[in-house]
């Protein structure tokens, strides 16, 4: 009975801890917006932390309207060579896969949407602007099509239509997809999409692997601090904004050398932009007219032209940044409100710096030698022709060309180096 008893206590003790240590986890990331190498880089790191962890499954919960091709096929890449079983999960209602979401989507190794979702929309986009070449489309097109080709064959899935979604930018409904063998489920919640998963088998590694989800803890996971700082630069509203900020403050500081601060925040802006321009589609030649935009701005502080520099500036970086992201894709252009309100708020404090400088142009002198002329004095001694007189609280030798006496009132006509030339004040000009 104490052999007994004592079995039992072991066993009470050592069951529970096994099948708490057996617990399946699954980890959960979202993705939404653009697909870019923030994001594909994101995933790789959430997969390879899911394999070391030992994660039953990776779970993607997905919103995009595309993205970058060179980071869709890093994702997929990554995917591929998970340690862990991946389900894409098109989730809330409303959502889509779009384009490079779909492509992702389709090498998963499950592939869920839930209802009020869609699928598709494949079709390569240039990102160069401009009508592309015939010769050079048909090969992007055939490139793109054999790709999700192989990628539909490898996970199962219906070749014809991903085909299709490339070739003639189909999108499906999740009814549509599950009915047409494009996605394996359709699911309204995550916790119904796990029930679902549980038992099904999924190949891994060219062997085959049953999932166990029953009872699973559900962990999220969210991108670091870093990777949201460069997913958000990588904006075009932002990367444009950071882009203006870095050159405007260079300039200040090369205009003004030893403030230091906007020379430091201007630096720091331009290397953001830089990064940011580097994930996106952009336009050299509007770089080149926003830049040539600030020169004109500059220039008519310099030169004065009256406005005629600063209405090319405008023009200039208006074309310019109209020009810079020419992508067709709405979430790869520049917005309209970011773009007036950023031309206007530049012109504008390039025009209020222009007026100041016409009017101080405008001003009378009140320093060095143009600041004496006009100015009234009073005769210290007798001048005829030369003498001394009392001009702003200072003694200086003067001349005339005529007769003035100690105490009467003088104005300079003129300054030669330590010497004025005065009049009698009340004397009338020719």
């Amino acid at each position: 009975m104490r052999h007994l008893l004592l079995l039992l206590l072991v066993l009470g003790l050592v069951l529970p801890m096994r099948l708490f240590g057996d617990e399946p986890r699954v980890a959960v990331i979202s993705v939404r917006g653009p697909i870019n190498p923030v994001t594909s880089g994101f995933l790789k790191q959430s997969l390879e932390a899911a394999g070391r962890r030992g994660d039953q499954l990776l779970l993607v919960e997905m919103d995009t309207p595309g993205g970058l091709d060179t980071a869709m096929r890093d994702a997929v890449q990554a995917i591929f060579a998970s340690p862990v079983p991946v389900a894409v999960y098109v989730t809330p209602s409303g959502a889509r896969a779009a384009s490079a979401g779909a492509v992702i989507g389709l090498s998963a190794d499950i592939l869920a949407m839930a209802p009020g979702t869609n699928i598709g929309a494949a079709h390569p986009v240039g990102l160069g602007g401009g009508k592309q070449d015939q010769v050079m489309e048909s090969k992007v097109v055939n490139d793109a099509e054999a790709y999700v080709d192989s990628i539909a064959k490898k996970r199962g899935r219906n070749v014809e239509l991903a085909r299709r979604m490339v070739r003639e930018s189909i999108s499906l409904t999740s009814e549509a997809a599950l009915q047409q063998g494009v996605i394996d489920l359709v699911a309204g919640t995550r916790q119904e999409l796990l029930e679902k998963l549980e038992g099904r088998k999924v190949l891994r590694g060219g062997k085959e692997a049953v999932l166990h989800l029953s009872g699973a803890r559900v962990k999220s996971y969210e991108m670091g601090t870093r990777d949201k700082i460069l997913d958000a630069i990588s904006n075009p509203d932002v990367a444009y904004m950071l882009m203006l900020l870095g050159i405007a403050g260079l300039f200040f500081e090369l205009s003004n050398p030893g403030v230091i601060l906007p020379g430091v925040i201007g630096g720091i802006s331009l290397l953001l932009s830089f990064f940011a321009l580097q994930t996106l589609p952009v336009n050299y030649a509007g770089i080149a007219l926003i830049l040539l935009a600030i020169v004109l701005f500059i220039a008519e502080i310099k030169v004065v032209s009256y406005g005629m520099l600063a209405v090319g500036g405008i023009v200039s970086m208006v074309l310019g940044s109209l020009m810079l992201f020419p992508s067709p894709e709405p979430y790869l252009r520049l917005s309209w409100s970011v773009l007036i309100s950023t031309v206007l708020l530049t012109a504008g404090f390039f025009i209020v710096v222009v007026a100041k400088v016409v009017q101080a142009h405008r001003e009378k002198p009140i320093t060095g030698a143009e600041g004496m002329l006009g100015e009234e004095g009073v005769a210290d001694s007798d001048i005829g022709p030369e003498g001394r007189v009392l001009v702003r609280g200072e003694y200086w030798n003067a001349v005339s060309g005529e007769t003035i006496r100690a105490g009467e009132r003088v104005r300079v006509v003129e300054v030669k180096g330590l010497h004025l030339t005065v009049e009698t004040v009340g004397k009338e000009k020719i």
